[in-house]
């Protein structure tokens, strides 16, 4: 005899489900009742899908047992680790490979809510209510008032089922099973924490006779004739009105009239009203042509280059489920940060996040739910997208986007999904979106001969590769070289980076057919821990997971900008500044794509030494998009042995929905007197006492040449370092053949040098040591001499460095590390700044003087690496010394070793103690992106060379 359980066969079925309704569009709100259903339910967890029965989803069932969790929610990240843990992998199914089957062990939610309808509702008899789940992960089967209504899968798209001849006016009983795998698990394999539950909106809603079951708004734009033609075809006959363009027609009827067109720089929207005899539904209408021309994506006839970003949807402590607030504050450090487009990595995000773009403008890619990454593994041997019973799935998925999104004129193009092979199911996606909506184009980054797409799209691919393509020198198939090229992942934000964005840029910026490419990603996906700070993958004992690289973001968790989101506005911004080397002129470049410069004022000053003299207001025309003009700066202040910089900075003129007058939107600066050479005459001798060689202000081990104190500060350990606690892209992504230095590093033992003492020799003018550093096991070495002179008052410290034996790889960093007094709480310095800069991430950092304390010069990146060095600092002042450069270098000071850096996984690891660090650097090695991109380009590397750097050593009150 065998058995096997039928009640739970939905599980795994590979349709998406029955009852629902067909996808429709969806809109906030309209004069027809709604309700909304989110709130607290209970919730009973189960370890199987047929654990339970249904008898819950009966009136009368007694709950008051169960858990209490919020709707919209996750069940994994409330109740303390009650209802299970969060998973985290990139790509690989936390389940074994076998579709659509899925384990037995299969954590299922049932959620309860019992609710009345408000005072004032229609009279439940008269029929037509709709309930609306916005999104539910993976798969769910409803019940209302005992009645099985169906169950379904696509956990971030919407699903309607009817259920007005099941509503009462009061004591309805609404019961949901949410199981985390399924069928559907299998198509949403999308880099991300696996979360179970109701994380979206739940809403009941009234459809009253003579609503619009369905509505498609074509606004479309003439840049020729300067005119829009709106057409809204629905369902139910209607009219629509658009009071400001005297708009009064009946559905179905186009219309054509003058209008400001729609785009992310002005996204110009009408207000009009859908009117049928059931309902009245407000309208938000951008006019804006999209057209695939001249081999170029283009927005009302012009190409546009998209700076954008890939956007998971994110909280750290309700992971999916957002509220307005979040997404709203997404969306301003967007636009404050010079962003102009998105890629909805990788699923419909919640629809009222489209409703911002519209509103503030931002261009997007729209994606499908959908990635079936984890069939890599086996050759993408039994992979959905090619395999004829999961097509209904996907043409289900694809339906609901379009459906949904349709009506929003800032989602610009459609994709198929991510990371999910190729196959026929994808090209019957594309042929059902062509047909729908043939109004956008069609992105697919897998289909690498663009049999299916109207964009060529790449991840990850090198500069030097981007320059081919660029040039069309890329080859592949005809219709492929024709196509306008994008990069819809580029420059992975993992940890400290990414670098190479300037470079980049610059490629991009050069060639017509690049427009442009997305970071990935947006936020860092750490949970909120009460004993990690942030916890990621492996923090919850999950049996499989790719650790932190979950945590890729230009914002931290709790959505702080990191400095690698500070450095993209500065590379992408929209108005180019730059100097002609004599400090007298500057050539501005209007990069907007429509605008011209006429909501921008421009703002000049000087400074020196770091001080500014004052601002004053500089005359730039309305310059038109891609026009320069070239302006004359006023006289400054002579130089006469001070360092003179202008800076001049593009500011909003006045205040935006998104940001208020004065923001900072670009800014240049030039450098027109250098400063003046760091001059200390070697006056003093050496005295030699029993233990303590005295130089000047310094006093020194007699034994070892180590400095001791400098004039009444004390110092400590002084010595040459190469060693940097690696970045996640110094270690880079484990599957990549590319050479990943952070761990040559570490096997070449540059995280344990020996420091050997040669010999000490006092001189006449001068105390000089000699070492030699090396790793243990290794004949390669660097030889290093350090010599100290002395004008009385002042120390001067030349560092000479010699590579010794056979060195294959380039060095972290070479400079010197030394220990203060943990009273050396504040740093003041000359250089760049405010932030953190590398050798190829430093274009965000302005001249000038900054203080901070030391606390504020570090970075928080979720797992402690390499972190915090101001670039081009020509002074720095702390713990009573003053410390000048020749040249200039980087600097940075920590509670902490770097060492103790190094063996951190969390912030909560790095525990202050009685000694600051300090790094002054000579050199440092580049960053790239290769926790999953490119790594540095060679002209960032720091090779293992003979260099000479000086620094002079005072103290200050």
């Amino acid at each position: 005899m065998s058995f096997r359980a039928t009640a739970v066969d939905y599980v795994e079925n590979v349709s998406p489900g029955s009852g629902a309704l067909p996808p429709r569009a969806w809109y906030a709100s309209s004069d027809a009742k709604s309700l909304s259903v989110n709130g607290s339910w209970r919730l009973r967890v189960s370890a199987t899908a047929d654990a339970e029965d249904d008898s819950f989803a009966e009136d009368g069932y007694d709950a008051g047992g169960w858990a209490e969790v919020a709707v919209p929610g996750h069940w994994v990240l409330q109740g303390d680790g009650a209802f299970g843990s969060p998973v985290y992998t990139n790509h690989l199914y936390p389940f074994p490979v076998d579709p659509p089957r899925v384990p037995t062990e299969n954590p299922t939610g049932d959620h309860l809510k019992v609710f009345d309808l408000p005072e004032g509702w229609p009279d439940v008899s008269e029929g037509g209510f709709v309930l609306r789940f916005d999104g539910v992960e993976s798969c769910a089967r409803v019940w209302l008032n005992g009645r099985d209504i169906g169950e379904f899968k696509g956990s971030r798209v919407p699903h309607e089922f009817a259920v007005g001849h099941l509503l009462r006016p009061t004591g309805n009983v609404l019961a949901v099973r949410v199981h985390q795998w399924s069928a559907g698990s299998y198509l949403e394999d999308q880099d991300q924490w696996w979360l179970p539950g109701i994380f979206r909106d739940v809403t009941l809603l009234h459809r009253p006779a003579g609503s619009a079951l369905d509505f498609f708004v074509h606004a479309s734009y003439d840049h020729v004739a300067g005119e829009g033609t709106l057409r809204v075809d629905s369902d139910v006959d209607g009219r629509v009105s658009v009071p400001a363009l005297d708009i009064d027609a009946e559905t179905g009827e186009a219309v054509t009239v003058p209008v400001q067109p729609w785009t992310a720089e002005t996204p110009t929207l009408y207000d009009g009203e859908l009117v049928t005899e059931g309902e009245r539904i407000p309208l938000r209408i951008g006019f804006r042509t999209v057209a695939l021309a001249d081999g170029l994506i283009k927005v009302n006839g012009r190409p546009i280059l998209f700076k954008g970003v890939n956007r998971h949807e994110w909280h750290p402590e309700t992971g999916r489920a957002l509220d307005p607030e979040t997404m709203r504050a997404d969306v301003l450090l967007m636009k404050r940060h010079n962003i102009n487009a998105v890629r909805t990595s990788h699923y419909p995000p919640h629809p009222a996040f489209l409703d911002l773009c519209d509103e503030y403008g931002l261009w997007v890619i729209d994606e499908c739910d959908l990635e079936t990454h984890g069939f890599v593994e086996q050759d993408w041997r039994g992979n959905p997208v090619d395999d004829d019973r999961w097509t209904p799935a996907l043409l289900d998925r694809a339906a609901r986007m379009v459906e949904r999104d349709k009506n929003h004129p800032s989602v610009v193009i459609w994709s198929l999904g991510n990371e999910a092979g190729t196959g026929r199911g994808l090209t019957a996606m594309a042929a059902w979106i062509r047909d729908r909506d043939d109004s956008r184009l069609v992105h697919y980054e897998g289909d690498i001969d663009c049999r299916d797409t109207d964009v060529y799209s790449r991840m990850y691919a090198f500069h030097d590769e981007v320059e081919r393509i660029g040039k069309g020198l890329d080859g592949g198939t005809r219709k492929r070289r024709r196509l306008p090229f994008i990069l819809c992942e580029y420059a992975h934000a993992m940890g400290n980076g990414p670098g190479g964005l300037a470079d980049y840029q610059r490629i991009f910026e050069a060639h017509e057919r690049l427009q442009g490419a997305f970071v990935w990603e947006w936020i860092d996906h750490g949970i909120k821990h009460p004993g990690l700070g942030y916890a990621y993958g492996g923090d919850f004992g999950e049996e499989l997971h790719d650790g932190n690289f979950v945590c890729d973001g230009l914002v931290f968790p709790d959505r702080r900008p990191s400095p690698g989101l500070v450095e993209y506005k500065k590379v992408i911004e929209p108005v180019r500044i730059e100097g002609d080397g004599t400090g007298r002129t500057v050539r501005v470049t209007n990069a907007y794509d429509f605008s011209d410069l006429s909501h921008l004022e421009f703002e000049f000053s000087h400074q020196v030494d770091g001080f500014p003299t004052g601002a004053r207001g500089l005359t730039v025309g309305p310059l038109a998009p891609g026009e320069s003009a070239e302006i004359t700066l006023p006289a400054g202040p002579e130089g006469q042995g001070a360092e003179v910089q202008w800076t001049v900075r593009a500011l909003l003129a006045k205040d935006t929905p998104w940001a208020p007058r004065g923001h900072v939107v670009a800014w240049g600066q030039e450098t027109v007197a250098p400063r003046a050479p760091v001059t200390v005459a070697a006056s003093e001798r050496p005295v030699a006492g029993e233990r303590l060689i005295t130089l000047g202000p310094g006093a020194f081990d007699a034994r070892t040449g180590e400095p001791k104190s400098i004039g009444g500060v004390d110092v400590t350990g002084l010595r040459l370092d190469v060693w940097r606690a690696p970045t996640d892209n110094d270690d880079g992504a484990p599957w990549q053949d590319d050479t990943r230095y952070g761990v040559l590093w570490r096997t070449f033992g540059l995280h344990r040098m020996q420091h050997r003492l040669d010999y000490v020799e006092s001189g006449n003018d001068a105390l000089t040591v000699r070492t030699r550093v090396a790793p243990a096991a290794r004949e390669a070495g660097l030889r290093t001499v350090y010599r100290w002179t002395s004008d009385g008052t002042r120390l001067r410290l030349t560092v000479s460095v010699g590579p010794d034996g056979h060195w294959t790889l380039p060095l972290p960093r070479i400079g010197i590390r030394f220990g203060l007094a943990s009273s050396a709480g504040h740093a003041q310095w000359f250089g760049g700044g405010p932030g953190e800069a590398y050798p190829d991430t430093g274009a965000a950092a302005m001249l000038g003087q900054w203080d901070a304390s030391i606390e504020e010069l570090q970075t928080p990146y979720v797992r402690p690496q390499e972190n915090g060095a101001r670039a081009d600092v020509r002074w720095a002042e702390l713990g009573g010394l003053r410390i000048e450069g020749d040249p200039e270098f980087w600097f940075s000071a920590r509670r902490w070793t770097t060492e103790q850096l190094d063996a951190a996984r969390h912030l909560t690891d790095l525990t202050p103690g009685d000694t600051v660090w300090v790094n002054l650097d000579h050199g440092l090695h580049g960053i790239g992106s290769q926790s999953c991109g490119p790594g540095p380009l060679p002209r960032y590397f720091l090779n293992a060379e003979p260099v000479e750097f000086s620094f002079v050593f005072s103290q200050i009150d």
